[in-house]
């Protein structure tokens, strides 16, 4: 039968250096994990505006579409039919509808282009905070190579990508 022989280290070990750094990739993963909700959430939200502009570009578009169906009935009946009974009548209630449709449409244009603005605003800031989220991950792993190495450089090099992501994530917050 092969024995197995099982190493147990006697005295406890004793790296100070190693529970600080622990505790550093322990902070920048709480870090990074907030800042990946607020990226996820910012980009979900810049869908959900996109989507909002979509909509509002499409209600234009029709009441265009009407605009443009009255101002050919218009036409329509000034060509063939002045004479007749009743175009009168549909031309004062064309013109009428047409400056309803031209006014809708003027105020439609306005929300859809606020919402493009609003997309584009969201996506910004999720960009921000995808860079931050790169530069924590990076600060994470550089960090967790002390371990492995047993060299200072890597926690420290850690701490000024960690520094980066935070202040790129924080910068997302003013757009």
């Amino acid at each position: 039968m092969v024995e197995l022989e099982l190493r147990h280290e006697r005295e406890p070990h004793n790296d100070p250096t190693g529970r600080k750094v622990g505790v550093l990739t322990a902070v920048l993963a709480v870090a990074l994990a907030i800042v990946t909700i607020a990226s996820h959430r910012t980009h979900a939200g810049a869908i959900l505006r996109k989507t909002t502009a979509n909509d509002e570009w499409a209600h234009y578009q029709a009441a265009r579409m009407k605009y443009h169906n009255l101002e050919l009935g218009r036409n329509m009946v000034k060509i063939f039919g002045t004479g007749k009974d009743g175009a009168a009548e549909m031309l004062a209630d064309n013109e009428r509808q047409m400056q309803k449709y031209d006014h809708e449409a003027k105020e439609l244009e306005e929300q859809a282009n606020q919402a493009d603005e609003q997309a584009e605003a969201s996506e910004k800031r999720a960009l921000r905070y995808d860079l931050g989220e790169g530069f924590l991950e990076i600060a994470l792993v550089l960090s967790s190579l002390y371990f492995i190495s047993k060299k200072t450089m890597f926690p420290t090099m850690g701490i000024i990508a960690g520094g980066a992501g935070v202040i790129i994530a924080i910068t997302g917050l003013s757009l």
